[in-house]
């Protein structure tokens, strides 16, 4: 069967297009403390592997937990990513963006940079995350 969204078609322009804007939802929603608002973009069976690959959490209500647990416990001061690079092979889009995080918990400043890995699958005529890796990162206080 060959691949629907071959490279330098419409149809990957388009894919790569949403599979961005997907990453853009999720990274707008924990930034304006709406962790809630990811159940509509996490796949049920989600998978994030931890830095340094120390384990993972599987399920969309883990996933969403961390974020929860976040935004109670830390405010961000500044969030800056690179242009994401998107790889599209047939209903699977691989996005990677380097990123770079000003944020305080506890009273005490950390900068946090690293690359965020995320995977997304096409179901019914929408992309979903279905796994994701930080890796390279560091945090340090500042």
């Amino acid at each position: 069967m060959p691949d629907p969204t071959p490279p330098g078609s419409q149809s990957y322009q388009s894919a790569r297009a949403e599979a961005a804007q997907l990453l853009r939802q999720i990274n707008d929603a924990w930034l304006e403390g709406r962790p809630r608002d990811l159940t509509e973009l996490f796949h049920p069976d989600i998978v994030m592997v931890l830095p340094g690959f120390a384990g993972s959490l599987q399920g969309r209500q883990q996933m969403i937990d961390g974020f929860t647990d976040f935004c109670a416990s830390a405010k961000v001061h500044a969030f800056d990513l690179d242009e994401p690079h998107i790889d599209v092979i047939g209903r699977t889009a691989v996005a990677s963006v380097l990123f770079s995080m000003i944020y305080e918990r506890q009273g005490q400043r950390f900068r946090s940079t690293g690359r965020d890995v995320w995977v997304f699958t096409r179901e019914a005529a929408r992309w979903l995350a279905v796994w994701r890796v930080m890796v390279d990162v560091t945090d340090e206080a500042v």
